[in-house]
């Protein structure tokens, strides 16, 4: 008797396999779930990414000082945001800092510097990252004193500027015809790219030679 109903067991699974109607079912199922489930990801990631996110900072923190400090608890390095420390020296609004911004990836991408550089690790490695080159502790320690600039941002627009009369070691980026306008541009959207969390990359950003 148990034979019987092993058999007939058996035969309705195999039924069920064979019925074209079974996996069809199956594979909408599984499409559903897995739909649902981007849903839920893609909601998610955006509180991370969305500008004003829990990553990424509104466009006017160029108003501020900008820190990168080691974080014990998350084991990585991590941007801070300080005081009052407007770009060059003018606090703009919001509105003011996101068409700077622009402007400034819009020089960047018209410039073609990912063909040298990369951001977020994202594009050719003849020069170094510039995620976070704002933050390069040579601009104060090398290129202020060289340039003769008082400031951070000065400096980063002379050497944008006229980057062929400071020339870097046998690297040498080329002079892109940058007007002061457009090297202004760009050093906000450098600054604003150096106070979004990128979880420590790069890795052991500034500590070389220490």
């Amino acid at each position: 008797m148990s034979s019987e109903i092993a058999d007939t067991v058996r035969a309705g699974v195999g039924g069920d396999l064979a019925d074209p109607v079974f996996w069809r079912a199956g594979a909408i199922a599984t499409t559903a779930v897995m739909l649902v489930i981007l849903a839920f990801l893609t909601i998610d990631s955006y509180r991370y990414i969305s500008v004003g996110g829990l990553n990424v900072p509104k466009y006017d923190v160029i108003n501020q000082h900008i820190g990168y400090e080691f974080n014990w608890s998350r084991h990585a390095a991590v941007p801070v945001i300080g005081g009052p420390e407007p770009l060059f020296g003018h606090k703009v609004t919001e509105a003011e800092a996101a068409d700077l911004i622009l402007k400034g990836k819009f020089v960047i991408q018209s410039r073609a510097c990912m063909d040298c550089h990369t951001f977020f690790g994202n594009g050719a490695y003849y020069g170094p990252d510039l995620t976070k080159s704002w933050l390069d502790p040579a601009w104060p320690q090398i290129w202020m004193p060289m340039t003769g600039k008082t400031t951070r941002e000065d400096a980063m627009v002379e050497f944008l500027m006229r980057p062929d009369k400071y020339p870097t070691w046998d690297r040498r980026m080329p002079n892109l015809r940058l007007t002061e306008a457009e090297a202004h541009a760009a050093v906000a959207y450098l600054k604003w790219l150096s106070a979004i969390d990128t979880n420590g990359f790069p890795a052991n950003f500034g500590q070389a030679g220490k």
